[in-house]
């Protein structure tokens, strides 16, 4: 350390018998050494991968309650490279998207509005330095709680929304533009009286009589123990899901999940 602050004709430690602290010229310096530091770790990974052997850190964003397949996805993927880290981090589309653009994610699985691709989240159109990829399309359903007058059928239509107290995710996300546009091309208004950005709580709002929801089937299962999840009959509604990342820098972790496929499913 004394022959970099020598190097760099600057004092980056203010020592005394107590403490030792950052100067200032010790802060402006800090980003750099991390950063040096990061370099150096994502260069020991890349001569890694020459030998076949992936290590590092792979940090993906996905939705709220996220699929079985994601997760077997990449379950899969840590038992062909166990050396690899994962940060997993859920959001909201915008927020994933954004998160992916600056490099803070090297991939993520967002829920778009509309089937086809590249529509972003809310229907908006996803920046041109990310690429996309269709992850499947995971079915909508009517969440209602245990007594409810609808949880005695066998189904619900999206009619039956007319006049129902509803809970919904807030603006932004991938369900409320789901829900909304379904309302507006059956000429519905929906009559929003909760909502949260927090899918598990969503669903403990509808368990709690704060109204009905429409959620991913595989979410209302999960999170909701105490709900009835109702298919729709007409129209089915489902949640695309789309995997983004970088065009211009996709990491050696990132392209190996990318390309991992998990083992099919054996038949009963």
């Amino acid at each position: 350390m004394a022959q970099l602050e020598r190097e760099l004709g600057e004092k980056l430690f203010d020592r005394t018998e107590r403490q030792v602290r950052l100067t200032a010229a010790g802060q402006a310096f800090l980003p750099h050494a991390r950063a040096a530091l990061q370099a150096a770790a994502t260069g020991r990974d890349a001569v890694s991968a020459l030998r076949g052997v992936l290590a590092g850190h792979l940090a993906i964003g996905t939705v709220p309650a996220p699929p079985a397949t994601l997760l077997d996805r990449l379950g899969h993927f840590r038992r062909r490279h166990p050396r690899v880290r994962f940060t997993v981090r859920t959001g909201d589309p915008e927020q994933l998207v954004q998160q992916v653009v600056a490099g803070d994610l090297d991939t993520a699985l967002i829920g778009t509005a509309g089937p086809r691709l590249p529509a972003g989240p809310a229907g908006q159109r996803l920046p041109a330095t990310l690429a996309a990829r269709e992850f499947g399309h995971e079915p909508l359903v009517i969440a209602v709680a245990a007594g409810h007058p609808l949880a005695a059928g066998a189904d619900a239509a999206l009619s039956d929304l007319h006049e129902q107290p509803l809970v919904t995710l807030t603006p932004g996300t991938g369900l409320r533009a789901a829900l909304e546009h379904a309302c507006a091309e059956a000429g519905l208004t929906p009559d929003v009286r909760a909502e949260t950005d927090d899918l598990a709580l969503l669903a403990e709002l509808v368990e709690h009589g704060f109204g009905i929801a429409l959620m991913p089937r595989s979410a209302a299962r999960r999170l909701g123990p105490r709900l009835v999840a109702l298919p729709l009959r007409h129209p089915t509604l489902g949640r695309p899901l789309t995997l983004i990342w970088r065009r211009d820098h996709i990491t050696a972790q990132a392209r190996a999940f990318l390309e991992t496929e998990p083992p099919a499913t054996p038949a009963p």
